[in-house]
């Protein structure tokens, strides 16, 4: 049943692949599910659609985080973690799976105007809550997810957010490069395989999954656009002043090889050092279109443009 409205949008409690008190917003253009019970955005689509652009591991449906376990459990969606992963073992003694509180414990969710709002535990380790703003344009295929970690107990720590959305396996991943790129071939390898088909004309980067080896590439570029057999979603970073991770990284793009076919298209935002009572935030703009032509590079400068 319907829990808020405001003139375009729609907020829906609904009860998703198995997890009660998930939420559904709406324009009637696009729509996104919301599950606070693993502190995600597990899907995106355009409206009316059946399956959306979002990776999910329909293994795992309904099932929730467990105390002992000591494994990573991959969900899907959409997501933030603390950046660089480099800090992991200083603040949690372990350089993987990752800081609980970010990524797999159950959130409190409210309605917003135009969305929800779900709210993080403080995370042991690092001390921060997180705070993430789901909220859909009243009339335009976008969504907007603005994060912000709180610092509201122990020592300082050096961080930036960092946003991980899973997304199918596409037909195309580009990303726009920075017109000025600190990086000599406009991109980085962070892992050393090889991108599958990468090609590079003018500022668009294209690549695709990589089937057997695990992939992933940095740029210092703001956008990023994924093509399936339906529709494109373009990620839009909010790039500012100050140091980025992984030597000045604004997104990354990475491949997941078989069998479970999946791409990541990642955005970070800028290293602060947080002390208690200070709060750090970052917007991530999604814009969701559908496909009009059969040419998976055509729809990429379409949507980059």
């Amino acid at each position: 049943m319907p829990v808020a409205q405001r003139p375009g949008v729609s907020v829906e409690r609904i009860c998703y692949h198995g997890w009660t008190d998930s939420y559904l917003i709406s324009n009637g253009r696009i729509e996104a599910a919301i599950v606070p019970a693993i502190c995600r955005v597990m899907q995106l689509r355009l409206a009316g659609e059946a399956d959306g652009a979002f990776w999910e591991n329909r293994a795992l449906d309904g099932q929730l985080y467990g105390a002992t376990s000591k494994d990573w459990i991959n969900f899907g969606g959409d997501k933030c973690w603390p950046a660089p992963q480099a800090v992991w073992t200083e603040h949690q003694g372990r350089d993987w799976p990752p800081p609980l509180a970010f990524d797999a414990w159950p959130g409190e969710a409210v309605v917003s105007e135009g969305g929800v709002v779900v709210t993080s535990p403080i995370d042991p380790g690092f001390g921060i809550q997180m705070v993430r703003r789901v909220e859909l344009d009243f009339a335009q295929p976008i969504i907007r997810i603005e994060t912000e970690y709180r610092k509201l107990m122990g020592s300082a720590v050096r961080v930036g957010i960092w946003t991980i959305t899973q997304l199918r396996d596409p037909e195309r991943v580009c990303v726009l490069l920075a017109a000025k790129s600190r990086f000599e071939k406009g991109y980085i390898n962070i892992l050393a395989a090889e991108p599958a088909d990468l090609k590079i004309d003018g500022r668009l980067l294209g690549l695709k999954r990589h089937a057997l080896q695990y992939v992933k590439v940095g740029t210092d570029g703001g956008s990023m656009a994924w093509v399936g057999p339906n529709c494109v979603v373009r990620i839009d970073a909010e790039v500012g002043l100050g140091e980025y991770p992984d030597g000045g990284c604004v997104t990354e793009v990475y491949t997941n090889p078989d069998p479970l076919k999946y791409v990541e298209l990642e955005t970070l935002g800028p290293l602060h050092t947080m002390n208690i009572g200070d709060r750090i935030s970052q917007t991530t703009v999604y814009t969701v279109m559908p496909r009009t032509t059969s040419d998976a590079e055509i729809e990429a400068r379409k949507a980059l443009r």
